[in-house]
Protein backbone atom coordinates (compact mmCIF):
# COMPACT_ATOMS: atom_id res chain seq x y z
CA UNK A 1 0.00 0.00 0.00
CA UNK A 2 1.05 3.82 -1.14
CA UNK A 3 1.81 6.15 1.64
CA UNK A 4 -0.59 9.28 0.77
CA UNK A 5 -0.26 12.82 2.11
CA UNK A 6 -3.47 14.66 3.53
CA UNK A 7 -4.22 17.07 0.73
CA UNK A 8 -4.10 13.36 -1.59
CA UNK A 9 -6.40 12.44 0.23
CA UNK A 10 -8.83 15.34 -0.05
CA UNK A 11 -8.71 14.72 -3.67
CA UNK A 12 -8.88 10.62 -3.59
CA UNK A 13 -12.85 9.12 -3.24
CA UNK A 14 -12.78 6.77 -0.67
CA UNK A 15 -14.34 3.71 -2.61
CA UNK A 16 -12.23 4.61 -5.54
CA UNK A 17 -8.82 1.84 -5.82
CA UNK A 18 -9.41 0.62 -2.60
CA UNK A 19 -7.98 3.22 -0.59
CA UNK A 20 -8.56 3.45 3.29
CA UNK A 21 -10.68 6.49 3.98
CA UNK A 22 -9.35 9.83 5.75
CA UNK A 23 -10.64 9.20 9.46
CA UNK A 24 -8.97 5.66 9.05
CA UNK A 25 -5.76 7.09 7.97
CA UNK A 26 -5.66 9.75 10.66
CA UNK A 27 -5.71 7.20 13.25
CA UNK A 28 -3.29 5.41 11.93
CA UNK A 29 -1.27 8.22 11.71
CA UNK A 30 -1.75 8.75 15.57
CA UNK A 31 -0.96 5.11 16.43
CA UNK A 32 2.71 5.34 14.90
CA UNK A 33 3.90 8.74 16.16
CA UNK A 34 6.15 9.01 18.66
CA UNK A 35 7.79 11.96 20.25
CA UNK A 36 10.78 13.58 18.86
CA UNK A 37 9.87 12.08 15.73
CA UNK A 38 8.54 14.07 12.60
CA UNK A 39 6.04 11.52 11.39
CA UNK A 40 4.91 8.07 11.85
CA UNK A 41 2.79 7.46 9.00
CA UNK A 42 4.58 5.05 7.13
CA UNK A 43 5.54 2.53 10.47
CA UNK A 44 2.15 2.96 11.83
CA UNK A 45 0.21 1.99 8.55
CA UNK A 46 2.67 -1.03 8.21
CA UNK A 47 2.46 -1.92 11.84
CA UNK A 48 -0.58 -2.49 11.62
CA UNK A 49 -1.40 -4.43 8.79
CA UNK A 50 1.42 -6.91 9.86
CA UNK A 51 -0.27 -7.13 13.37
CA UNK A 52 0.57 -11.05 13.65
CA UNK A 53 0.77 -13.10 16.92
CA UNK A 54 3.97 -14.88 17.84
CA UNK A 55 4.17 -18.57 17.86
CA UNK A 56 4.49 -20.15 21.09
CA UNK A 57 7.84 -22.12 22.31
CA UNK A 58 6.84 -24.95 24.50
CA UNK A 59 9.73 -26.30 26.61
CA UNK A 60 10.38 -27.83 29.88
CA UNK A 61 13.11 -25.73 30.85
CA UNK A 62 11.04 -24.06 33.72
CA UNK A 63 10.41 -27.88 35.34
CA UNK A 64 13.51 -28.83 34.89
CA UNK A 65 14.95 -25.41 36.81
CA UNK A 66 12.68 -26.18 39.34
CA UNK A 67 13.59 -30.02 40.24
CA UNK A 68 17.68 -29.23 39.52
CA UNK A 69 16.30 -26.25 42.41
CA UNK A 70 15.00 -28.86 44.68
CA UNK A 71 18.31 -31.73 44.37
CA UNK A 72 20.83 -29.10 44.32
CA UNK A 73 19.96 -25.21 45.45
CA UNK A 74 22.82 -23.76 44.95
CA UNK A 75 24.01 -25.00 40.92
CA UNK A 76 22.17 -23.14 38.58
CA UNK A 77 22.20 -24.57 34.51
CA UNK A 78 23.41 -23.11 31.61
CA UNK A 79 21.41 -22.62 28.37
CA UNK A 80 22.66 -24.88 25.89
CA UNK A 81 22.91 -27.45 29.06
CA UNK A 82 19.05 -26.22 29.34
CA UNK A 83 18.48 -26.91 25.76
CA UNK A 84 20.05 -30.69 25.78
CA UNK A 85 17.93 -31.86 28.51
CA UNK A 86 14.65 -30.47 26.91
CA UNK A 87 15.73 -32.11 23.60
CA UNK A 88 16.25 -35.31 25.91
CA UNK A 89 12.75 -34.90 27.53
CA UNK A 90 10.92 -34.70 24.78
CA UNK A 91 12.94 -37.97 23.26
CA UNK A 92 12.01 -39.93 26.22
CA UNK A 93 8.08 -38.84 25.70
CA UNK A 94 7.98 -39.24 22.23
CA UNK A 95 9.30 -43.07 22.38
CA UNK A 96 7.68 -44.19 25.60
CA UNK A 97 3.97 -42.38 23.58
CA UNK A 98 5.29 -44.88 20.82
CA UNK A 99 5.52 -47.91 22.94
CA UNK A 100 2.51 -47.09 24.69
CA UNK A 101 0.26 -47.04 21.48
CA UNK A 102 1.52 -49.88 20.64
CA UNK A 103 0.96 -51.87 22.97
CA UNK A 104 -2.62 -50.62 23.30
CA UNK A 105 -3.05 -51.61 18.92
CA UNK A 106 -1.20 -55.52 20.45
CA UNK A 107 -3.60 -55.71 22.76
CA UNK A 108 -6.48 -54.44 20.51
CA UNK A 109 -7.61 -51.50 22.41
CA UNK A 110 -8.74 -48.34 21.96
CA UNK A 111 -7.93 -46.57 25.53
CA UNK A 112 -4.33 -45.54 26.66
CA UNK A 113 -3.92 -46.14 30.55
CA UNK A 114 -1.82 -45.68 33.01
CA UNK A 115 -1.19 -49.11 32.52
CA UNK A 116 0.53 -49.09 29.28
CA UNK A 117 2.52 -45.69 30.13
CA UNK A 118 3.75 -48.68 33.03
CA UNK A 119 4.66 -50.91 30.98
CA UNK A 120 6.41 -49.23 27.99
CA UNK A 121 8.47 -47.45 30.92
CA UNK A 122 9.58 -50.85 32.12
CA UNK A 123 10.58 -51.68 28.32
CA UNK A 124 12.46 -48.64 27.43
CA UNK A 125 14.25 -47.71 30.67
CA UNK A 126 16.82 -49.57 31.83
CA UNK A 127 16.80 -51.63 36.04
CA UNK A 128 17.12 -49.43 38.29
CA UNK A 129 15.73 -46.67 36.50
CA UNK A 130 12.61 -48.00 34.95
CA UNK A 131 11.83 -48.92 39.02
CA UNK A 132 12.31 -45.50 40.27
CA UNK A 133 10.41 -44.15 37.16
CA UNK A 134 7.48 -46.33 38.13
CA UNK A 135 7.61 -45.56 41.64
CA UNK A 136 7.07 -41.53 41.02
CA UNK A 137 4.36 -42.26 38.13
CA UNK A 138 2.25 -44.20 40.52
CA UNK A 139 2.55 -41.24 43.02
CA UNK A 140 1.95 -38.90 40.60
CA UNK A 141 -1.58 -40.73 39.65
CA UNK A 142 -2.30 -41.62 43.03
CA UNK A 143 -1.88 -37.53 43.89
CA UNK A 144 -4.27 -36.53 40.43
CA UNK A 145 -6.83 -39.60 41.63
CA UNK A 146 -6.83 -37.88 44.99
CA UNK A 147 -7.38 -34.64 43.86
CA UNK A 148 -10.94 -35.43 42.02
Amino acid sequence: MTTRTEKEFDKIDANKDGFISREEWKSYVKKGQKKGTKSGKKSAVKKEMKSHKRRRHETFSVYLYKVLKQVHNDTGISKTSMKIMNSLINDLFERISIEASNLVRYNKKHTLTAREIQSAVKLLLPGELAKHAIIEGAKAVAAIAGKS
